[in-house]
This record gives C-alpha cells, sequence and structure tokens, in this order.
C-alpha cells in the first residue's frame, strides 16, 4: 500500500491534492499559517490521513497542539517522533485512542543507519510507548544498511522501515512485500518529502513489473 506524502504550502494545495489519493500524510509543518479551521477542513475531507508535524518549523507547544486538533477532526493516524515528551507522548496516545486513530510512533536517523541492537531497540521503546505502528527511517549507504532496516520487518507487530537516499530506494519498493503496512511515496516528481522518496506511480510501475517478469 502507498502513502502518498503532502508537504504542501497551502490548505488550499492540500485540499485540491487529496482526491487523487486514496491513503496521504498530511505534512502540517510545511503549511504556513495554518489554523484549527484549516486542520479541520482536511481532516474531515478524507477517511485515511495520516497527520505528521515534523519538530524544528513550528515551536513545540503549537506542533502538539496541532496534531491533536487533527486528530480530533478525524485522522486515521498520528505521527509522533519516538524522542517526543513522555507527558506529550502519553496525551496524543490518549486522544488517538478515544477517537480510533492508530498512532506511529517514528524515529529518523538523517546520518547513518545504526547496528542492529540499535534499530531493534528503537522498535521496542517505539511499541512500548502505545505505538500502532512503529516507523524507523535511516539514511542508507547500501546493501547492508538496507537489509538491517528490512530485517526489522521480521516482528509480529506492524513496522514501517525505510533508507533514506538514493542507496536506500530499494527499501520503498521492497518493504510492503516483506510485510510493511504501507510505504511513502512522492505525488509526483519534484514534490518529494524525503531523500531518494519515490514517485507513487513508478513504484506501482515497478511492483506490477515484478509480478509480470
Amino acid at each position: 500500500m502507498i502513502c502518498v506524502s503532502l508537504a504542501e504550502k497551502t490548505t488550499r494545495g492540500i485540499l485540491a491534492s487529496l482526491p487523487f489519493h486514496p491513503f496521504a500524510e498530511i505534512r502540517l509543518d510545511a503549511v504556513a499559517r495554518l489554523t484549527a479551521a484549516d486542520i479541520e477542513r482536511i481532516f474531515v475531507s478524507h477517511p485515511r490521513l495520516i497527520a505528521t508535524c515534523r519538530p524544528g518549523r513550528v515551536v513545540e507547544p503549537k506542533r502538539i497542539a496541532r496534531l491533536l486538533e487533527a486528530v480530533a477532526a478525524g485522522a486515521a493516524y498520528v505521527d509522533l517522533e519516538i524522542e517526543t515528551a513522555s507527558a506529550d507522548m502519553k496525551r496524543i496516545a490518549r486522544a488517538a485512542r478515544a477517537r480510533n486513530c492508530l498512532l506511529i510512533v517514528s524515529s529518523h536517523n538523517m546520518k547513518r543507519t545504526p547496528a542492529r541492537a540499535v534499530l531493534e531497540d528503537i522498535r521496542r521503546r517505539g511499541f512500548k510507548a502505545g505505538a500502532d505502528i512503529v516507523k524507523i527511517a535511516c539514511a542508507s549507504s547500501g546493501a547492508s544498511d538496507n537489509a538491517r532496516l528490512l530485517a526489522l520487518l521480521d516482528y509480529p507487530r506492524p513496522v514501517v522501515a525505510i533508507g533514506l537516499g538514493p542507496s536506500g530506494k530499494i527499501t520503498r519498493l521492497a518493504a510492503p512485500l516483506l510485510g510493511a503496512p504501507f510505504t511513502y511515496a512522492a505525488a509526483a516528481a519534484g514534490k518529494e518529502t524525503a531523500a531518494g522518496q519515490i514517485e507513487a506511480a513508478g513504484l506501482l510501475r515497478a511492483w506490477k513489473e515484478w509480478e509480470n517478469a
């Protein structure tokens, strides 16, 4: 399954894109001058959206507030970084459970792919924090890194594993075939939200070619 990641700069841009995508991630940190009313308009308009607001662009109290507003408006999933303060993690987890919204606890390493034991500990801590799905994305330098990431899928609970960068592209293709509940893709060329992200149409073509090989 493909989740298209949308980092549009306006609410209007998001709403215009949604009819074309059965499953999408909304990068709330990318939207300028976002209001609670805007968030409600977005998340009531589509049944299968991930609410994501990465740290850095928005001050932390506002970031948590945006995610809570998205959950209240009907987000199907909410993504929260594993480094998030425990009190905020618990607050969002409670709100998500009350709304039948699935919690994704995510970890991003933009420099390297750690050793297998470190990756497995991140996975363990993510589920301990209340995750329904754990997402682990790491910069990949090649086959060894990709193999360690894909090995995380051999687990009884849902894991999304992604190798970032050109060397990690194969993980985006292979992970759903190995048990990941979904993978992330770009809506179109030039709309990538992460290094090495593949256009959704390209993913579909590659899978069809494998099926017909």
